[in-house]
């Protein structure tokens, strides 16, 4: 056993609530209609019509799956009027989802 290298592994260790945290979030992920509206709102905002129409979902299902990706603050809203527009939350989001399918398309090649 190496215990400076113990040592090191035991400093990078995350704290339960932040792995709690990111497994929700992958959990939210792991989803493919999710990952689409994801993919959708990278660069730019969306009315649930529009998302509907790109992922080829119907209005009630985009609502849930945006309900969901809410709550874990994935997306966010803004009202305009009578329309509800989605925009990714940050740009880690974003980071995200480019880094997953970076590492597919590389394991796809």
């Amino acid at each position: 056993m190496d215990p400076k290298a113990v040592d090191a592994a035991l400093a990078a260790l995350c704290s339960e609530q932040e792995l709690t945290l990111i497994a929700d979030t992958f959990q939210i992920l792991a989803n493919p209609t999710r990952l689409q509206i994801v993919r959708a709102l990278a660069g730019r905002e969306l009315c649930v019509g529009d998302l509907a129409a790109a992922v080829g979902a119907s209005h009630s299902a985009v609502s849930h799956h945006l309900r969901q990706l809410r709550q874990m603050r994935l997306v966010r809203h803004r009202r305009d009027g009578k329309l509800t527009y989605y925009a990714l939350d940050d740009e880690h989001v974003a980071q995200l989802f480019d880094l997953g399918l970076e590492h597919v398309r590389e394991e796809l090649e």
